[in-house]
């Protein structure tokens, strides 16, 4: 039985280390965070973005790991829920911005012309769908 659980745990450091290499390898090559402080003209917060992200995975890993929850309120909990939808929001825009995803799919679909409306669709739609799953999960 002893022998089952170090395996265990072996699986799941290895799996750990393989998906947050990943991680890393993904966010390093693509240059997300210097892609990402110069969209915002934050430069000098370099450091801080990235200890943002390592210790905001770390965090959460622990707390999903202990079945940890907080109960905020509501006030609190949408100020916290905001500053988290934009940090992955910039994130998101840092990552499009450095593979040009939006000029090559516009291109590929024909939309060259309507790129404002195609990229306000996708933001709207964004932001109703989150709405709607952060109305109807509670």
């Amino acid at each position: 039985m002893m022998l089952l659980y170090l395996f265990v745990i072996v699986m799941g450091l290895g799996w750990g280390l393989a998906v947050g290499s990943g991680l890393v390898a993904f966010l390093s090559v693509l240059d997300i965070i210097p892609r990402l402080t110069q969209l915002s003209s934050s430069h000098s917060f370099t450091r801080s973005y990235e200890w943002a992200i390592v210790l905001g995975a770390l965090w959460f890993t622990w707390c999903d790991y202990l079945a940890i929850s907080v109960q905020l309120p509501a006030v609190l909990t949408a100020v916290v829920g905001s500053f988290a939808g934009i940090f992955v929001g910039m994130l998101a825009a840092g990552l499009t911005e450095v593979l040009n995803v939006f000029p090559i799919l516009t291109k590929r679909l024909g939309l060259h012309d309507y790129m404002r409306n195609f990229l306000m669709a996708m933001v709207l739609g964004k932001i109703v769908g989150s709405l709607l799953q952060w109305t109807f999960s509670l």
